[in-house]
């Protein structure tokens, strides 16, 4: 008799529950597949658009180590029960031809615990930032999902011709603007839309902007102005977040940022949130750059395992 297949929980990433169950290479039949509630009462597209929605296999699942919140606090990341990295282990790209990027969520929106895939340590796991010796929470909550890229990196030796900034050591950021709250861990599909050149105590630390493919609006957003009509005012506090969040100054609604007198940050290419063909630019860029990393071009002490 066959033993019994151990199931993993699992995040699914545009793939049916059919492909993550079913034992590597084998597919269960059509009648004994499950479907999500959503799949179940949603009318059925047609074929051709169902296979452009179907995305590569993909079973994450993550496991915690650790109280939270605390300095041993880590989340690992595991693929099919084999642990991987969330940045060496998964792809740049969903769908490059769409611009849909796979975004590793370090940070969901409205919380302020700065959480952060952890570069220097094996299979990099995600953590909580330390600052002076203690847990580092931004003064604020982040309105927005935060999170990183895969198999990108901002390269601290290479000077950016036209920003003369050189890179932060670290892969590059991604925000989802989208109006769900995406949990911590989970590797989601995003439309990479626009980018902001942030730069960080002179360093070049890049802002793309996106949505996630499952939001209700991730069709009609195609373009940084498709982005501002759909999500009117969120570039300009993305912007003002993002150089603000370590000044002096505070925030509210009704005024945004007041009294900031020093350690705001700055933005390069006349702020401009830089438009689709850009942000490509930028992440096939650092996709290069940490290709050189990978083959032992450019030394470091970040754990490429």
């Amino acid at each position: 008799s066959m033993a019994p297949l151990r199931v993993l929980p699992i995040f699914l990433a545009g793939v049916s529950a059919a492909h993550a169950f079913a034992p590597s290479g084998l597919m269960a039949p059509a009648s004994l597949r499950l479907r999500s509630a959503s799949a179940i009462s949603a009318p059925r597209p047609a074929l051709a658009a169902r296979r452009s929605m179907i995305a590569p296999r993909m079973a994450y699942s993550t496991k915690e180590e650790g109280s939270f919140p605390s300095e041993e606090y880590r989340m690992f990341f595991e693929e099919d029960g084999k642990t991987i990295s969330p940045w060496h282990g998964i792809d740049t790209w969903a769908d490059k031809d769409k611009n849909i990027v796979n975004a590793v969520i370090e940070i969901s929106k409205n919380t302020r615990p700065k959480m952060e895939v952890a570069t220097k340590e094996e299979s990099n796991p995600i953590k909580q930032d330390m600052k002076k010796g203690k847990l580092r929470d931004y003064p604020l909550d982040i309105f927005w999902n935060y999170g990183m890229i895969p198999k990108t990196w901002e390269n601290p030796k290479h000077e950016h011709p036209e920003l003369k900034a050189f890179g932060d050591d670290d892969p590059v950021d991604i925000v989802e603007i989208g109006s769900a709250s995406i949990a911590r861990g989970t590797v989601c599909q995003v439309k990479a839309i626009g980018t902001l050149a942030m730069i960080d105590e002179g360093e070049l630390d890049w802002k793309v902007i996106g949505v996630s493919t499952k939001d209700p609006k991730a069709d009609k957003v195609n373009s940084v102005a498709d982005l501002e009509k759909e999500f009117p005012g969120q570039i300009d506090e993305i912007r003002e977040w993002f150089r603000n969040y370590k000044s002096d100054g505070t925030y509210s609604k009704e005024k945004g940022w007041t009294g900031v007198t020093e350690g705001a940050n700055g933005f390069g290419l006349d702020e401009k949130c830089m438009d689709v063909d850009y942000t490509k630019k930028v992440i096939e860029e650092t996709q290069g750059e940490y290709e050189a990393l990978m083959k032992g071009k450019v030394e470091s002490k970040l754990s490429l395992k």
